[in-house]
């Protein structure tokens, strides 16, 4: 296929004869321009359109499916199927029905995900805490509005909002609900979009209701002082963190640590979980306890069951005799999503602008939109009145002169030029005539006429009373401050999450309880590794290698110690002596790149030992260098299991070698010379990554084929292989030396 450069703005192909015109052609395309033209609009659309909340608290799918119920007359009334409400949103959401019903199992009551749900369900829509119960189809389960919708719908008639056309303009739907308290923040809302997220934690009601309320009337009051922290549907108990909790407030960003609630059952040995996080589910809970007990990491449970039934969520764990509750939950806290974050970005279209905002400002944009809907709303009723007051007024002209209306009407020839001899008589305009021309016969009597005067009265003090909210910034805040009591009053409820104060510092960073016991530590040239305690090691007979593999290096230390696994790719991998199971030297043992999980052709060439990180790695490269570098330098505080740049990548590593402090280490070229040199004469480097001290010169072709620690007496004469100065070249082993040489490395 020849290619051929077009331009960019090649017009379309057209189909000619049957052979579609430029079909095989390649063209050429400036990256920029197509991510311009193509990937931008859909990165636009996402984030505007479907994955971001505005500051009503809804995502346009939300908003299309509860505008559908209640345009469906489900604010009052029975449920109707599920199929019916997803059948009728495809209006206004053209998604698939899929989509849709996923979306409305989200906010019903059933799925419990929402503080306050908008749904009123019944049947099986799942569960939020539960990874595996799936909802039942739509066709099984029915729906209807929940109560608290009447405070999103409340005066949507009353142009407090703007509409548009749906997808195909064939009708209209609010671009905002007219919530009449901040659903923003009260029920959690989570999206996804290209290049950005959102992860809005939901707050109680009531705490909201009234921290807006006491923001209208003071704008620096204090936040923290009437809503403390966020509160979960799964209740669980908040880790109060002031500084944490603060800084979500203050930027919208940061992380709420929550922890799962339970009780510990005397009579039967059991602790029962009520409530988890809301960033994980009962499945993980429990798969990660039965992972930790097969590691023998925790071997107090004897059993563990979901026990989740109509009365709500339930996981029992069953102990063996002894375990004290307390203690294996802040084992579990640690080592489970029983304890979790759940990470807040607090990420709302604001007139179209995806925005990161703390509280205040959201509660702040909140109270100018509803201020906006309150004007729109009171400007309606006044232009409602004003134009009944202009009717009545009307009708009050001629009702002082009854006889003489109908007289006109009666004396008039033609229908159409009543409402004209009307106007003439009377004074009156057209819209006022063509009511008063309606008017019964039958309402032409004293009564109707003196009530119409009175509704006259009444509709001016109506007007006036209007027009003083609309020019009364006050007044507006006055109302909204009514309806937030009104709703706090009607819908609140106690707080679900307790908040833990003064949380312990020994409990937060509470360890795990290793056994600690004698064991010897293998590790072979191939990279396998056992542990075996020193009962086991003596009924032992040889150890099991692979063909051609030998072991190179052996400790005898505790279940306790800490090893330190130097790969072929300057990177460390550290892991406990605790982490491995016990086991004999008829078995193989375990591969450490696998249950490390090296990376792709990464294999362990030394193995370091160590409990207190105390005493000096000295480094050989193939290069002849030395570098010296304190054994501290690799002591991570927070439990890190790799890391890079662990020597330097300069030149290939020969052999690293640990000791305790300063001594005499032999070097041996590929060429024969030897060399022996006292570590105390390198500098010790504190970065790891240090390229070292070149200390063996090495001629053409040749490089440093191994160090060890020197054995005293090893040589007859060693001053032969000493030198003052470095680099040095060593010097080839006498007869006499060559016949000790040990150089194997223990």
């Amino acid at each position: 296929m020849a290619r051929k450069k077009k331009d960019a703005k090649t017009p379309p192909m057209s189909k000619i004869n049957g052979v579609i015109e430029g079909a095989g052609e390649v063209i050429e395309q400036k990256i920029a321009s197509t991510i311009e033209e193509n990937y931008m609009p859909y990165a636009m659309s996402v984030i505007m359109s479907r994955a971001i909340p505005e500051i009503d608290g809804f995502k346009p799918s939300h908003r299309k499916l509860l505008y559908t119920m209640y345009k469906m007359g489900l604010l009052t009334g029975n449920r109707t199927k599920s199929a019916n409400i997803v059948g009728a949103t495809m209006k206004l959401n053209p998604h698939g029905d899929s989509a849709i019903y996923d979306t409305m199992v989200r906010l019903s009551r059933g799925y419990e995900a929402l503080l306050h749900p908008y749904i009123d369900s019944k049947g099986n829509f799942g569960k939020f805490y539960s990874r595996d119960m799936a909802w039942a189809a739509s066709r099984y389960t029915e729906a209807k509005l929940d109560p608290i919708c009447n405070e999103l719908f409340r005066d949507i008639d009353k142009d407090t909002v703007d509409f548009v056309d749906n997808y195909d303009n064939t009708m209209k739907e609010p671009s905002l609900l007219p919530a009449s308290y901040p659903s923003v923040l009260v029920n959690a809302n989570t999206g996804i979009a290209v290049g950005m997220a959102s992860n809005i934690c939901s707050f109680n009601l009531k705490e909201v209701c009234e921290t807006t309320a006491a923001l209208i009337r003071d704008k620096d009051h204090d936040i923290m002082s009437t809503m403390p922290a966020p509160d979960f549907i799964g209740g669980g108990q908040i880790v109060y963190d002031e500084e944490a909790i603060r800084k979500i407030f203050e930027t919208g960003r940061g992380g709420v640590k929550v922890r799962a609630k339970y009780e510990y059952d005397k009579k039967n040995n059991c602790i029962d979980v009520y409530s988890i996080p809301p960033s994980t589910s009962c499945e993980v809970i429990i798969e990660k306890i039965i992972d930790l007990v097969k590691q023998g990491k925790v071997k107090e449970v004897s059993d563990i069951r979901d026990e989740t039934g109509i009365d709500g969520l339930k996981i029992t764990i069953d102990l063996k005799r002894g375990t004290d509750p307390e203690k294996l939950m802040l084992k579990l806290f640690k080592l489970t999503t029983l304890q979790d974050t759940f990470s807040c970005n607090f990420n709302i279209l604001i007139a179209g602008v995806p925005k990161v905002m703390g509280v205040r400002e959201i509660l702040n944009e909140w109270i100018a939109f509803r201020i906006e809907c309150i004007r729109r709303r009171t400007y309606f009723d006044l232009k409602k009145k004003q134009d009944k007051l202009h009717l009545l007024k009307g009708l009050k002209t001629i009702l002082l002169d009854i006889d003489k209306a109908v007289k006109i009407v009666r004396e008039t020839e033609e229908e159409s030029e009543v409402v004209p001899n009307l106007m003439i008589g009377f004074g009156i305009d057209e819209i006022q005539a063509e009511y008063v021309a309606e008017i019964k016969l039958r309402h032409l009597n004293k009564e109707y006429i003196l009530k119409r005067i009175e509704d006259i009265e009444n509709l001016e003090e109506e007007i006036a009373d209007l027009e003083a909210i609309l020019a009364s910034k006050q007044r507006v805040k006055t109302i909204i401050v009514k309806e937030l009591k009104n709703v706090a009053d009607k819908y609140g409820k106690p707080r679900k999450s307790i908040l833990l104060h003064n949380v312990a510092e020994s409990e937060e960073s509470f360890a795990e309880e290793v056994p600690d016991y004698p064991v010897n530590l293998f590790f072979s040239k191939e990279g396998y590794f056992k542990k075996i305690t020193p009962q086991s090691l003596r009924m032992s007979g040889e150890q099991k290698l692979k063909d051609g593999d030998v072991m190179i290096q052996h400790f005898e230390s505790t279940n306790s110690a800490e090893l330190l696994f130097f790969t072929n790719q300057c990177q460390v991998y550290k892991s406990k002596a605790s982490d491995f199971a016990d086991t004999k030297a008829s078995v193989l043992g375990e591969y450490i790149a696998a249950k490390l999980q090296m990376d792709e052709n990464e294999v362990p060439v030394k193995m370091i030992v160590t409990k207190d990180y105390k005493g000096i790695l000295v480094f050989g490269f193939e290069n002849g260098k030395i570098a010296k570098v304190p054994l501290e330098a690799y002591y991570t505080k927070t439990n890190r299991k790799k890391l890079v740049n662990a020597y330097s990548d300069k030149s290939p590593l020969t052999d690293v070698i640990f000791i305790e402090e300063d001594r005499e280490v032999m070097l041996k070229s590929s060429g024969g010379r030897v060399l022996l040199v006292h570590t105390g004469a390198i500098n010790l480097k504190t970065s790891k990554n240090t390229l070292g001290v070149a200390v063996m010169r090495m001629k053409k072709g040749q490089y440093l084929e191994s160090m060890e620690i020197y054995p005293e007496d090893l040589f007859s004469k060693p001053t032969r292989y000493r030198t003052k100065t470095f680099p040095a070249l060593g010097a080839f082993l006498t007869e006499e030396d060559s016949g000790n040489e040990q150089l194997t490395i223990l």
